[in-house]
């Protein structure tokens, strides 16, 4: 029982250090900046950046998460092609789930994401660091604790939970069901192979994907997916069942391919 209780207050330490490095960090800078971050999007990405560094030397420091070379020594890459084609199949099903459901994000969060987009160092921040720094953090740390607190046949418990604490940890509703729905993903890939790294792979994908099109389309950046494909709903259908003929296959492969290393042998696991 205490053990439990012990793991439990593990999991809470770990998602309040991951918290408060933001906070603290985000309090440091606009003090810095004298709050004046509306127009200039240095502060944003200097927060999102130093902060995502400090979690990933905290939680390495304090051996958090266990640091292997296992899974890699597998030489996964077939798999890891195939994590980026489920990747993509997740894109529009995802958009389009949260359009039916009335989701949108605030104006102000809509201006952070546009200020961390407009700089090529926005995307070492949110293509590379915050990818690495949260699979660390909800996998490598949390979900790896809680799947020791449930048998082995409950494993989908855990995954469900810390899918949970991964949306809300956005801190809000448009953002949540998409995180919470790749969270069971990235889940589901951390159980099957005790790595990150099909996660990291997964998540790097996702947010550069978004990079991209931002800076691609950014007058587009805003709309849905009705607004994309001119009105038509139809092709919006089409769109999400053609992302699913992506998604299902890859899904199938990625349950066959999958697996834990063999070794115990001693980048990220």
């Amino acid at each position: 029982m205490k053990q439990h209780v012990r793991k439990w207050m593990d999991i809470a330490m770990y998602l309040v250090a991951f918290l408060m490095i933001q906070v603290l960090v985000g309090i440091i800078v606009e003090l810095f900046f004298h709050g004046n971050a509306d127009s200039n999007p240095t502060p944003v990405i200097i927060i999102s950046l130093v902060s995502s560094l400090l979690t990933i030397i905290l939680f390495a420091w304090r051996k958090w998460f266990p640091i292997t070379r296992a899974y890699l020594q597998t030489h996964p890459w077939t798999t890891l092609l195939w994590v980026v084609v489920l990747t993509l199949g997740t894109i529009i099903p995802s958009q389009w789930l949260e359009e039916l459901m009335g989701l949108e994000m605030s104006e102000d969060l809509e201006r952070l994401m546009s200020q961390i987009m407009s700089s090529p160092l926005g995307y070492v921040v949110i293509g590379i660091l915050v990818p690495l720094a949260e699979e660390i953090v909800f996998r490598g740390a949390i979900l790896r604790t809680l799947l020791k607190l449930f048998p082995e046949r409950k494993h989908w418990i855990a995954i469900i939970i810390s899918a949970i604490i991964f949306g809300a940890a956005h801190g809000n509703a448009a953002q949540f069901v998409h995180a919470a729905l790749l969270g069971i993903l990235l889940g589901w890939m951390y159980w099957r192979t005790d790595s990150i790294v099909p996660g990291v792979v997964l998540h790097w994908v996702n947010n550069s994907i978004a990079y991209i099109l931002t800076r691609l389309f950014p007058d587009m950046a805003d709309a849905s997916l009705v607004e994309i494909f001119k009105g038509n709903e139809q092709n919006v259908l089409l769109a999400v069942g053609f992302s699913l003929l992506i998604f299902l296959p890859a899904l199938f492969q990625l349950n066959q391919r999958l697996k834990k290393p063999r070794s115990e042998t001693t980048v990220l696991s």
